[in-house]
């Protein structure tokens, strides 16, 4: 062992602690915003409000496994938009079944906290009368 391994050495002793702390920064910035959010959330009060569905979207997002070429997992998160009376909209992450039993202009009663979806209560389309404020936006 030369004097010219001796930088390696160095290097990663120098680096490396930085290179951990920065990673250990984010995983724990990350948490930290989570928690806030949950917390928020938490102090909101949970409100039902008459709302109509005006967008749907999913989002596919693929992962290959680094060591199979043949291994791959796709997951899909869905997403409706609801406009409540004041024109307001707010987008909520739902799951497949909900998604799928709701259609663009749907109308009913949103229960939601904060950034925190709960249900969304359709009205009967034979049986409904026009939410107040939606009559004109058809």
């Amino acid at each position: 062992m030369g004097s010219e391994t001796y930088w390696m050495f160095d290097f990663f002793g120098s680096v490396m602690p930085v290179v951990f702390v920065v990673v250990l920064g984010i995983i724990l910035l990350s948490a930290g915003k989570g928690i806030m959010q949950w917390n928020r959330n938490n102090r909101q009060p949970l409100l039902t409000v008459d709302s109509r569905i005006v967008s749907k979207r999913s989002e596919v997002t693929h992962s290959r496994h680094p060591d199979d070429s043949m291994a791959s997992r796709s997951r899909t998160s869905y997403y409706l938009t609801f406009e409540v009376e004041s024109g307001d909209r707010m987008e909520f992450a739902v799951t497949g079944e909900e998604f799928g039993i709701c259609a663009k202009g749907d109308e009913g009663r949103l229960s939601f906290q904060g950034t925190r979806y709960y249900r969304f209560e359709r009205y009967p389309r034979l049986h409904r009368e026009p939410v107040r404020g939606f009559e004109n936006h058809k």
